[in-house]
């Protein structure tokens, strides 16, 4: 899963980003910042759909491969 882009709710995204990958606050603002930067891998389908509900709610613009 990528993110390509955080809209204008990037405060929201990386907040998202963090409870997903356990990253701290810089960690997560540099991969937002980064866009398209990989999120998670290697997750099952579900864990996926999940992350990728969280990230599009918060602002995102999610792409699931």
């Amino acid at each position: 899963m990528s993110s390509r882009g955080c809209g204008e709710k990037k405060i929201q995204v990386i907040k998202e980003v963090r409870a997903l990958t356990n990253l701290g606050l810089k960690e997560a603002k540099d991969l937002v910042d980064g866009a398209p930067s990989k999120v998670l891998e290697k997750v099952n389908k579900e864990a996926a759909e999940k992350a990728r509900a969280a990230l599009e709610g918060a602002g995102a613009t999610i792409a699931v491969r």
